[in-house]
């Protein structure tokens, strides 16, 4: 068990239905430009400068990104590759996570609860070179207890602007 405390969750910032908008329209398009944001959510220009700065300041706007197709880059091979870590090397989890996202192929690390204690997604360019991030980067790693590789056919990504027109319609969503 670890002696540093426990993390408690940053408070909810209170948003008004402006900010949510705002939110909202730039998850569907973060280059729109501001004077285009700030029409489509119903503001002056300057307000919604403002306030986007405040969103990003209070970290709910954690950063813009592309959406690079790898595959196009010569990343012919995705996978999904589940990892279990020996009870003895629980106290390495962020240190293993860590040292997993400098992995050049490594799109990202997700905690997960459960039987595995974490999703790793990586990008390849064959099978090869996957096998050997399996065996080298994981199965050889002494604090691993299991994995399990599943390979990506296609990733499909929500779009915002076809999924609903809030997150206020989001939080009302049912089954």
């Amino acid at each position: 068990m670890s002696d540093r405390p426990a993390r408690r969750p940053d408070p909810a910032p209170r948003l008004d239905e402006v900010d949510e908008r705002i939110l909202w329209t730039l998850a569907g398009d973060a280059r729109m430009p501001n004077n285009r944001l700030a029409a489509a959510v119903g503001v002056a220009p300057s307000t919604c400068l403002t306030r986007v700065r405040a969103l990003e300041d209070a970290g709910l706007i954690r950063g813009y990104r592309a959406d690079v197709d790898v595959a196009k880059l010569g990343f012919a091979i995705e996978a999904m590759v589940s990892v279990r870590v020996h009870a003895a090397a629980r106290h390495e989890l962020r240190d293993f996570a860590k040292r997993l996202l400098r992995v050049p192929v490594v799109q990202d690390v997700s905690f997960l609860a459960g039987d595995k204690d974490f999703l790793v997604h990586i990008a390849c360019t064959s099978t090869e070179q996957l096998r050997d991030f399996v065996a080298d980067e994981l199965s050889g790693d002494p604090a691993v207890a299991t994995t399990q590789t599943n390979i990506v056919f296609e990733r499909l990504v929500a779009d915002r602007a076809h999924q609903g027109r809030s997150f206020d319609e989001l939080r009302r969503w049912r089954a």
